[in-house]
């Protein structure tokens, strides 16, 4: 897959993963648009990138992404590449929690309806220009579910699903869809409560730029590729295993 001269959309990335794939990108002679919740984050990017270019937009809210969608037309209509990348989520007890239902609410519209509304405004556009792409980045916890994440397990495991069923409906149209599945990484996104298992956010994009490179589907990056096998050997090991770790 040939990296270079694209214009690339980024969902979340004033920040970590986003934001170090923003870099690598861009060293790659692309051309990147970040999209986040926050033009402050957006503009200390952008004076650590400045070629790169920003447009406010809370994915969580439709009518910001259609407004989005407007923009880039006008204004990018070049765009051959969706990367959907911003995610949110909440460490709670579902039983216990007043707030859980809007939590959860807050994380499908993020994590689900936000990349599924993206792709369906911006098909028009991407499949207009050569080389498009669809990348959705998901999680290896699409294969094992952690406890503590009573909905963000749920909100990926069915972004994998829609990705998949999105590539075969695509089939026949000029537009690949590619799935990114990250292990835990070291960003902003844990706040200051890192795992000790988390792998940096240049290593993580290492792993999906060497995948995309290659033409993979689903790029299982790191040790996902492990607990892929293990979800499938030994389902109930997998489990186990994903929760044994105390982060």
């Amino acid at each position: 897959m040939e990296l270079r001269k694209n214009t690339v959309l980024i969902t979340g990335g004033s920040s970590g993963i986003g934001l170090e794939l923003a870099r690598s990108l861009i060293e790659k002679d692309n051309t990147v648009i970040l999209c986040g919740r926050s033009m402050e984050r957006l503009e200390r990017a952008k004076l650590s990138l400045p070629t790169v270019k920003i447009i406010q937009c809370n994915v969580s809210k439709f009518h910001e992404i259609q407004k989005m969608a407007t923009w880039i037309q006008e204004h990018h209509p070049q765009c051959n590449m969706l990367i959907n990348n911003a995610a949110i989520a909440h460490k709670a007890q579902f039983y216990e929690d007043a707030s859980i239902l809007e939590k959860a609410r807050a994380e499908i519209d993020t994590n689900l309806m936000a990349p599924i509304t993206l792709c369906k405004l911006l098909i028009p556009i991407l499949e207009k220009n050569e080389r498009a792409k669809i990348v959705n980045i998901t999680t290896g916890l699409v294969y094992a579910p952690r406890a503590i994440y009573p909905f963000y397990n749920a909100t990926k495991a069915a972004l994998h699903s829609f990705t998949q069923v999105l590539r075969m409906q695509l089939k026949d149209i000029p537009i690949e869809v590619i799935e990114v599945l990250f292990p835990v990484v070291d960003s902003p996104w844990h706040q200051g409560n890192v795992p000790p298992t988390a792998i940096s956010t240049k290593k993580a994009v290492e792993g999906m730029v060497n995948g995309l490179e290659k033409g993979v589907k689903e790029i299982q990056v790191g040790k996902v590729k492990l607990l892929f096998w293990l979800s499938r050997i030994a389902p109930k090991l997998a489990v186990q295993k994903i929760n044994s770790f105390n982060d």
